[in-house]
Parts: C-alpha cells; sequence; structure tokens
C-alpha cells in the first residue's frame, strides 16, 4: 500500500470512529453533570481511578502491537516500548489536552457566588461582604487568584498507581500478545479520565456555553491520542500488498486482529 493509500485509510478509519469518541465526550458530559451535583470533593478520586485504568487498556495495546509485529522478544525492550507508549498518550490524553482546554474555557474562574461561599467557609463575617469598591476589588483577585487551572500529572503525583499498571499491561500483553480489545472501552474510559480532569479545575458556573466547550475540548481530547495508537500505529504496519498483519479490535468497525501465520 502506497503512503497515499495508507493515509485516505487512516483519514477514513478516523472518520468511521469519530461518532463513537462524540459519544464518548457525550457520556462525559453527564459524569462532569452528575459529578458537580453529587460527587464534590470527589473529583480526585475520579482521576485516580480512570486514569490508571487507562493506562492498562493503552498499554496493552502499545505492547502488544510492538511485539506482534516488530518480532520483538526481550521483554525489557518491550516493557520501555509499553511504558513509554501508554503513559505518554494517557498523559496527553487524560492530562495535557484537557488542561489547556480548561485554560481556553477559563473554568478555573470563580463565579461570584463561589468567593462569598470561600469567604464564609474562611470566617469572613457577613457585614464584610459589603465594604468598600476598592477593597472589594482587591479580595476578587485574591480569590481569583486561588483558583488557577492545574496540570494534574497522573505519573507524576500517583505514580505509585500509574507506573504498576503499566507494568501490569505490558505483562498482560507480554503473557499474550494480543490487540483483541474493544476500541470503545479505550475511549470511554479515556473520555471519563478527561473529564474528572476537567473537574478538579472547574469552578465556574457550568453554562450551556461552557458545556459545549468542554465537549470540543472531551472529544479532541480522545479522539486524536486515542485513534492515533489505535488505529494509526497498526496502519504504519500495514504491507506493500494493502493487507494488515494485525490491527486491534474494534466493536465499532467488526475488525479483529489477524495475526501472520507462519
Amino acid at each position: 500500500m502506497t503512503l497515499g493509500g495508507k493515509t485516505r485509510q487512516i483519514l477514513h478509519e478516523l472518520k468511521v470512529h469519530s461518532p463513537f469518541t462524540l459519544l464518548g465526550a457525550a457520556t462525559g458530559i453527564i459524569l462532569m453533570l452528575l459529578g458537580r451535583k453529587f460527587l464534590v470533593g470527589q473529583e480526585h478520586k475520579l482521576f485516580s481511578v480512570f486514569h490508571p485504568l487507562h493506562v492498562v487498556l493503552s498499554a496493552m495495546v502499545t505492547a502488544a502491537l510492538f511485539e506482534i509485529h516488530r518480532k520483538a522478544k526481550n521483554f525489557f525492550v518491550i516493557l520501555v516500548i509499553g511504558i513509554v507508549g501508554s503513559i505518554g498518550i494517557a498523559t496527553l490524553s487524560d492530562c495535557v489536552l484537557p488542561f489547556f482546554g480548561e485554560t481556553i474555557l477559563g473554568v478555573a474562574v470563580p463565579t461570584h457566588a463561589n468567593l462569598h461561599e470561600h469567604a464564609h467557609l474562611d470566617g469572613t463575617p457577613d457585614e464584610h461582604e459589603h465594604e468598600g469598591e476598592i477593597e472589594g476589588l482587591h479580595a476578587h483577585e485574591h480569590e481569583e487568584h486561588q483558583y488557577h487551572a492545574l496540570l494534574h500529572l497522573g505519573f507524576v503525583e500517583e505514580w505509585y498507581l500509574v507506573f504498576p499498571e503499566a507494568i501490569f499491561g505490558v505483562l498482560l500483553a507480554y503473557l499474550k500478545p494480543t490487540t483483541h480489545l474493544p476500541h470503545a472501552c479505550h475511549v470511554l474510559v479515556s473520555t471519563w479520565a478527561s473529564s474528572a480532569h476537567i473537574l478538579m479545575n472547574t469552578h465556574a458556573d457550568i453554562t450551556l456555553l461552557l458545556l459545549a466547550g468542554m465537549f470540543i475540548v472531551l472529544f479532541l481530547s480522545v479522539w486524536l491520542p486515542c485513534c492515533v495508537s489505535d488505529i494509526v500505529f497498526p496502519m504504519l504496519f500495514v504491507r506493500s500488498d494493502g493487507t494488515h498483519p494485525g490491527h486491534a479490535a474494534c466493536i465499532l468497525c467488526g475488525k479483529k486482529e489477524k495475526e501472520e501465520k507462519s
């Protein structure tokens, strides 16, 4: 298959998988709305569940693809590729891209209600709420400074969860190097991890405009990294006759891996 043919096939795969990624982004929005209502203060726990799970799925696929297609047998090499590839993709999808989206959307800017609630929690008397305009502006600026978006890096903050999960995923792939893993699971888990990251930084009121922006951020955060790891990477191994030695299983297009027979 020529370079142009590979490019067209990759674009076709991305187009085919975009509807489900949109659906995944919708579930992420639902998760954020429910989280804002029922899981206040538990956002980091959500991230601590979904992000490591995403790392496991990514490590399994990355290590298996490398082992199958490169005919790799050296466990140390497979381990390094699996860890770097999975943590790299998961960090980009769950942390870095959502952070940039949060910064652009301004989700960390507190609302007027947030400011008064925070002041009351700090023990500020009610009569101080209506002091002079200059003092109020200074207080507002001070509170805004406390609500700035933070980049939460799972492999730094929770290395004790992320790295063992990556190693576990590589071990599973090494013992049974198969990519018969539903692509849908990867998309959904990554979407929920990205949603949890956004939740951790969101202090502004949830408006329809903000929800629309969050939806776009979730879609891009998941669609590009996850599809690159599960679709584009396997396509790099397409043989010149146009056939695959292997392809990650996907319940969306009904494709399953067909390992090259000796």
